[in-house]
């Protein structure tokens, strides 16, 4: 009887093991039904299936990111064992940023490279017909303190962030107060037909407090105000605010039109500029001033900024000059 007992006991025993086993097998220790923590994956508050909803390519400082999961992990450089992480932060705004009649998302994502800095971007989800498409971010700065995102006048970007007074230690706490507003471009790349999915800074209150030695063309998308001859003789946009300009740092540029939209190349050398490789897409206009402005723009070959925050493109044989703001 004595017997019995105890190979019933053992019995018992070895079935509870068993189910320990089975269920500290099948779910993980740390508690993911496939054992790798996905179930787990939060990011700064968000589920995992939240985040994935801003799975997509972007492009960081020239370089394409694919966010999975809300992250990207690869090498710092070829042969290092630094990685270079990008991860969804959060600060999500929802807008119309392309004007094209569907909801885009607006967010902050940070990036990290192997060292102790923690870089802070703002980049923007499209809803495309085709997809979504990534825009290229903005850094906002190192180890600043995002605030507050917001949608702004004219559809675009407004995000509030400390930062620090110049030369403090990274070790201060961010004080210093900043806003920057940016606006989507919303032009056609001529050789790939795609949106330019790229964001350039409306810059504020430049009327008669612009420094002229800190402006670059790059710093913002150009709109073109007017254009004045030698001979007295002018032209302005029939349409205002169609016709804009913007100048990249890796010496490409895109432009928009009353009708298409125009890209190419640009050469700097001190104060000299040209256009090159011009090309547009092929749409008719009736009554459109494209030919005049990408006329006016294969004549420029000089610029200068003023204290009023304005961009100026000097034509050939000092025949005339182009104004934007």
């Amino acid at each position: 009887m004595k017997t019995s007992k105890i190979i019933l006991i053992i019995i018992g025993v070895i079935v509870v093991i068993s189910a320990i086993v089975f269920v500290v097998g099948g779910y993980g220790f740390g508690g993911s039904k496939n054992g790798n923590g996905d179930n787990d994956l939060l990011n700064n508050g968000v589920g995992n299936s939240q985040v994935k909803a801003y799975d997509a390519t972007y492009k960081i400082n020239g370089q394409e990111v694919k966010l999975e999961n809300g992250m990207s992990s690869t090498n710092s450089a070829t042969g290092s064992a630094s990685k270079m992480v990008t991860k969804y932060f959060g600060n999500d705004v929802k807008g119309d940023f392309d004007k094209d009649g569907t909801e885009d998302t607006a967010f902050i994502v940070t990036q990290t490279t192997g060292g102790s800095g923690v870089f802070y971007y703002v980049t923007t989800l499209l809803n495309k017909k085709t997809g979504q498409v990534g825009v290229d971010a903005v850094l906002l700065g190192d180890r600043i303190a995002p605030q507050s995102m917001s949608v702004g006048p004219n559809n675009t970007v407004v995000v509030n962030y400390a930062d620090r007074n110049p030369g403090e230690s990274y070790a201060t706490q961010p004080s210093v107060g900043k806003t920057i507003e940016l606006k989507v471009d919303t032009s056609i790349d001529p050789v790939t037909g795609q949106p330019v999915a790229q964001f350039g800074e409306v810059v504020q209150n430049f009327e008669g407090e612009a420094d002229p030695a800190i402006m670059t063309l790059s710093m913002k998308t150009w709109d073109w105000v007017n254009t004045t001859y030698s001979n007295d003789k002018g032209t302005s946009p029939r349409v205002p605010g169609k016709f804009t300009l913007t100048l990249k740092a890796d010496k490409t540029f895109s432009a928009t039109t009353d009708c298409n939209g125009v890209g190419g190349e640009y050469v700097v050398k001190g104060n000299q500029i040209s256009f090159t490789k011009m090309m547009s897409t092929l749409m008719f206009c009736e009554g459109s001033q494209e030919a005049d402005f990408s006329n006016m723009i294969g004549e420029v070959q000089n610029f200068l900024f003023t204290s009023n925050g304005e961009l100026v493109l000097g034509l050939q044989m000092d025949s005339g000059s182009m104004f934007f703001k």
